[in-house]
């Protein structure tokens, strides 16, 4: 049922049990959708840090290991938990998640909706498109950034008419008294240091984070006791630090793992920083924003989307060490700049990238998917 005291069960289906931006996302938009109309499921293929975060906003979990691409037992503990579940749709992230969960929906007879987070891991391999493809036939599929939707309509072949564009959002950014501030910088050692850098994201090449190392030597000309805090982990973690090494900066670079205090960790940073070589739409990049940091990022993906260049940030080339390293000296350089950019990018977040609004977009997507089903279903 749409309406009525009873909810209407929606499942959502994960490949990763994260904790990257797509996973941590699907974490806040389906506690935030549990709590209207509609009662939310999490489907998973591994436990994880999803599953735990979740269940600790109090949504449903239910893990399915998927043994396989096509694996018949998956398909059908999935089916069953369908039923038993009385599941009304599928909603799924990432390809393998968007793969299963649309033969099941088919099979089940009940409306599909895909969310597509980033270009970088479906469109060298001619399958993934195809199947792509085929699922919006039938299915909805959502793109997070006008970028990401003009290149699944021109890169994959999809009519425009099937996608849907959702932005991201996130929550109001948290309050942080100074004296929390103030007792984690010198935890870290950065009492007193200016300027204080951060970038925030998976230690994987994709997030550009070598040329903003390779960026740190021109900045310490300038600002001597400039600090970068690198908040992530991942596959270049070892190779990171012996860039680090070779560039002698080690005593300005503080590698802080995966954290769960980034709220508070933001509010150190005097400019958040984003050098990655493609996004969806970041949803570090929002979280900052919606904490007021002044912010330079690559021009890609949805990123200008967010950030009108000279206005509310700038915007420097992708792999570009000396365009990354003369706009975060521009900036740093002029501090009421930087207090501009950062109220700018906070008001933002608030009035067209908050958590309601996509949670909102989101949920009348599902009621629209569900009465054009069901009006289908009822001319046959």
């Amino acid at each position: 049922m749409i309406s009525g005291e009873e909810k209407t069960t929606v499942l959502h289906l994960s490949t990763s049990s994260g904790p990257g931006g797509a996973e941590r996302m699907i974490s806040m938009l389906t506690a935030a959708l549990n709590q209207g109309q509609f009662r939310i499921m999490v489907g998973l293929f591994r436990p994880g840090w999803l599953q735990t975060e979740c269940e600790a906003r109090g949504v449903k979990t239910c893990v399915m290991p998927l043994a396989g691409p096509l694996n018949l037992q998956w398909f059908r503990a999935c089916l069953r938990l369908l039923r038993r579940e009385q599941i009304a749709l599928i909603h799924a992230h990432e390809f393998s998640a968007i793969l299963c969960g649309w033969i099941v929906a088919s099979l089940a007879g009940i409306p599909f909706v895909a969310t597509v987070h980033g270009k970088n891991y479906f469109w060298e391999k001619l399958r993934r498109r195809v199947v792509y493809r085929v699922v919006s036939r039938n299915g909805t599929m959502v793109a997070v950034s006008q970028d990401l939707k003009r290149f699944i309509c021109e890169k994959v072949g999809i009519s425009e008419n099937r996608v849907e564009l959702i932005y991201n959002g996130v929550a109001p950014a948290e309050t942080i008294p100074s004296e929390e501030t103030q007792r984690c910088k010198a935890e870290l050692g950065i009492s007193g240091c200016y300027p204080v850098l951060g970038v925030v994201g998976s230690l994987y090449p994709v997030k550009g984070h070598k040329f903003l190392l390779e960026a740190m030597p021109e900045i310490l000309r300038k600002w001597p006791n400039a600090q970068l805090l690198v908040i992530g982990r991942g596959e270049l973690e070892i190779a990171l630090k012996e860039q680090v090494n070779q560039l002698a900066i080690g005593a300005n670079i503080h590698f802080l793992g995966m954290r769960q205090d980034v709220p508070g960790l933001l509010s150190l940073l005097d400019v958040f920083v984003l050098p990655s070589l493609s996004e969806g739409l970041s949803l570090a990049l929002l979280e900052a924003m919606a904490s007021g940091k002044p912010v330079v990022a690559t021009g890609v993906g949805g990123n200008p989307e967010l950030i009108d260049h000279g206005k509310t940030g700038f915007l420097v080339q992708p792999e570009d060490a000396k365009d990354l390293a003369a706009n975060l000296l521009k900036l740093v350089g002029d501090p009421e700049m930087m207090q501009q950019f950062g109220r700018r990018v906070a008001e933002t977040v608030q009035q067209h990238f908050s958590m309601k609004q996509m949670a909102d977009w989101y949920s009348d997507l599902y009621v629209r998917s569900l009465r054009g089903y069901n009006s289908t279903v009822n001319k046959k």
